[in-house]
């Protein structure tokens, strides 16, 4: 179980003459939830399952409103293959629910999955990752920008923007 609250934070707001600017209100943000994991083991397997469940709301004066870009539900999974000091191997699903938007609106739930292997040598090893290999991507289902491409204005970026990424490397033992 988690709570916080923060005093009279600053919040960065747009002013009438179309700049940003800091400002104070007289009010708070408040963050309550929960956290749980659990890991399961079998030989050479491993699952980690994650939940996070946050409620976050911000008060200024009298109103409570959600606060925005953050997933309500949150599910981590990650599962794992090793043989010690020869290989690794991990395939891994994250759950993010829809995020109020700063403009009223709502943002899509989505999930992201990625799947990485390294081989273990003596002296180095070597790895590749495949990142967001269902190519999620807010551009696919949602805006980033409305108006002219001369005179946009920018939306709320909740998802990833870059898609399906590919890397990997090596590690040299010294």
């Amino acid at each position: 179980l988690f709570y916080t609250q923060i005093n009279n934070p600053l919040i960065l707001t747009e002013t009438a003459t179309n700049l940003y600017e800091f400002q104070q209100p007289n009010g708070y943000i408040y963050t309550q939830g929960v956290e749980t994991n659990v890991k399961l083991t079998y030989r050479d397997l491993k699952l980690f399952i994650g939940y996070t469940l946050a409620d976050v709301k911000e008060h200024y004066n009298g109103n409570s409103t959600t606060f925005p870009l953050v997933a309500k539900h949150r599910l981590n999974n990650v599962l794992m293959y090793e043989i010690e000091d020869k290989l690794k191997m991990g395939l891994e699903a994250y759950y993010f629910s829809p995020q109020e938007l700063n403009d009223a609106a709502k943002g899509r739930k989505y999930w992201l999955f990625g799947f990485m292997v390294e081989k273990i040598w003596d002296t180095f090893s070597v790895f590749i990752n495949f990142e967001n290999f269902g190519d999620t991507r807010q551009t696919k289902f949602d805006t980033i920008f409305t108006g002219t491409i001369t005179n946009p204005t920018f939306r709320d970026i909740y998802a990833p923007v870059d898609g399906f990424v590919v890397n990997g490397g090596v590690k040299i033992k010294l």
